[in-house]
């Protein structure tokens, strides 16, 4: 075997990594071949980190705090459920209203899989976005069908009775649909969607780590609302379907997603606020910017086309810069929050650059590929257990610790304890 040499991130080979030399208790503990698990900073009284502790034999925190995290996590499971019928069953209604009120000739079917095209685009964009410390599957379908079947109904609802109450207080039809394009369906749409993001938020509240999960879930949701309503509008104006796809899936698959991304930005910053009930404050400015950026776009932007191109595409690049900034601040906080691991001994430092870099990860999969089933399985838990314990360990070191933290983390070490083991197999 070869001695270990200094590597970059395109080079990683886990049989040159040294398993932790030492007890990672500090100086109280006794030197090992290999380290029990260090358990990350525990916040102290003062919200600061205190020193790791924890072996894996270890109870896993006071009594108190499995019984607490089980509930919590029962209560979570029923809101799914209940969240994800209640999507389920709007989607499915609003499907049968649209067949059974379409014109002679317009079709659902075709509707849905146009509707497809644009939703799977931006379903890309949000794994891109994602891809480094990914959301629960479970929470993200959920998020999808409050979007699809609860705003749209709600939204269609209010919409539709706005329109017809001005339309007859004024005896014009026209101003009732100004009104519900202007003023009505910016309010509900961006509320309903914003507060799908939010009941997220509270229920799954450990799943939102920052501003850019915020945005993950909020574009979840506004692609949902846009993939709802874009069927509505393929069957509507089914005679006019090349330009109606045009205009909605390709110049503008990403509107809805932009909207409420400025709700969703809000609130995924406010978990990483010290006050627990950030959002309270931080939820209404986001909602503002999303109802004034929709309201611009139907008005403006609908009395004014040329605009689309000296204001929207600068905006949209601007949008672009600012998730990619985002995605950028993330990575250098893994890094951190994973350079403490690798100061305990868990983690080589070229690990942590493969663990945090884009061609490190591309790297060591390829490397597991060339191994077998056994080796990808290992380095994929590997990947997703050292970006949980980073996530974890920055709740702990932002006041947010849940009550069984100490229980997650020594779960997650000792599964990169056993990947590793796997991995230096070979």
């Amino acid at each position: 075997m070869s001695s270990p040499q200094p590597m970059g991130p395109g080079a990683w080979d886990p049989r040159l990594q040294h398993p932790p030399a030492a007890d990672p208790l500090g100086p109280a503990g006794r030197p090992g071949p290999t380290g029990p698990p260090a358990s990350a900073a525990r916040p102290g009284p003062a919200g600061r980190a205190g020193a790791p502790t924890g072996r894996p034999g270890a109870p896993a925190g006071p009594a108190w705090a499995q019984p607490t995290a089980m509930r919590r996590r029962r209560r979570g499971d029923i809101a799914k459920y209940v969240l994800t019928a209640l999507g389920a069953l709007g989607l499915a209604g609003l499907l049968w209203l649209i067949s059974a009120t379409a014109d002679e000739g317009a079709s659902l079917t075709e509707a849905v899989i146009l509707a497809l095209i644009p939703l799977l685009v931006v379903l890309l964009t949000v794994w891109w976005i994602d891809r480094w410390e990914p959301e629960p599957p479970s929470v993200l379908l959920t998020a999808f069908l409050w979007g699809a079947g609860v705003s749209t109904v709600v939204s269609l609802v209010v919409n539709t009775t706005a329109s017809i109450a001005v339309a007859n207080a004024t005896g014009l039809i026209d101003s009732g649909e100004l009104v519900s394009t202007v003023v009505s369906a910016p309010i509900i749409e961006e509320t309903t969607k914003g507060l799908g993001v939010l009941i997220i938020f509270l229920v799954w509240r450990r799943c939102f780590n920052g501003a850019v999960d915020g945005i993950v879930y909020a574009a979840v949701v506004a692609a949902g609302f846009a993939f709802a309503e874009n069927i509505l509008y393929f069957v509507r104006y089914f005679d006019e379907i090349v330009r109606t796809f045009v205009m909605r899936a390709i110049a503008s698959p990403f509107a809805h997603v932009t909207f409420t991304a400025c709700t969703g930005l809000a609130i995924g910053a406010s978990a990483r606020r010290r006050s627990r009930s950030a959002w309270v404050w931080m939820t209404p400015i986001g909602l503002a910017g999303a109802i004034a950026l929709h309201a611009f776009w139907n008005g403006v932007l609908a009395a004014a086309p040329a605009l689309y191109f000296v204001v929207v595409i600068p905006f949209s690049l601007a949008c672009i810069g600012l998730v990619i900034w985002l995605r950028w601040r993330e990575r250098m906080t893994m890094r951190r929050r994973l350079d403490d691991y690798a100061r305990a001994g868990w983690l080589d430092p070229a690990e942590v650059t493969m663990i945090t870099t884009g061609s490190g990860r591309s790297a060591a999969r390829h490397w597991a590929r060339a191994r077998g089933p056994a080796a990808v399985e290992a380095m994929r838990d590997l990947l997703r257990a050292a970006s949980s314990l980073a996530v974890l360990r920055q709740q702990a070191l932002d006041g947010h610790a849940e009550a069984d933290h100490a229980a997650q983390e020594r779960e997650l070490l000792e599964t990169v304890r056993r990947s590793k083991q796997v991995l230096v197999g070979w």
